[in-house]
């Protein structure tokens, strides 16, 4: 019996907007790093996941700017 190996793709969201895989052997928090400089506000956030939805792998990127506790 042979192992079949396939990729599955990633999707990450921040705030509900859908942001695609700039590069899939980047690990997310690589990814994470990659979308800081058009969204500061992820520099103090973290990934959470992956949730696997339909073959898709969906990264979100939590910030806890803004909240108190």
């Amino acid at each position: 019996m042979a192992l079949n190996v396939t990729n599955i793709k990633r999707v990450f969201r921040h705030k509900g907007e859908k942001l695609a895989d700039p590069a899939p052997e980047m690990s997310p928090h690589d990814v994470l790093q990659f979308y800081s400089n058009t969204y500061p506000e992820l520099t103090t956030a973290t990934v959470a996941g992956p949730e696997i939805k339909d073959g898709v792998a969906e990264y979100k990127f939590t910030t806890s700017v803004g909240t108190k506790g």
